[in-house]
């Protein structure tokens, strides 16, 4: 039996990024940025 994909390649089983980043490296640097914010607007008013 034929493939019924009529020759279209499947990209994303082949696809793989350079830069690999963690939901929870981001959640991280989400929170320190936000402490850094808040602290130098307390230090600043």
């Amino acid at each position: 039996m034929p493939s019924s994909t009529a020759g279209l390649v499947r990209y994303f089983d082949d696809y793989k990024e350079s830069i690999q980043i963690k939901p929870e490296h981001v959640l991280v640097f989400v929170s320190l940025v936000i402490v850094i914010e808040l602290t130098l607007k307390h230090l600043a008013g």
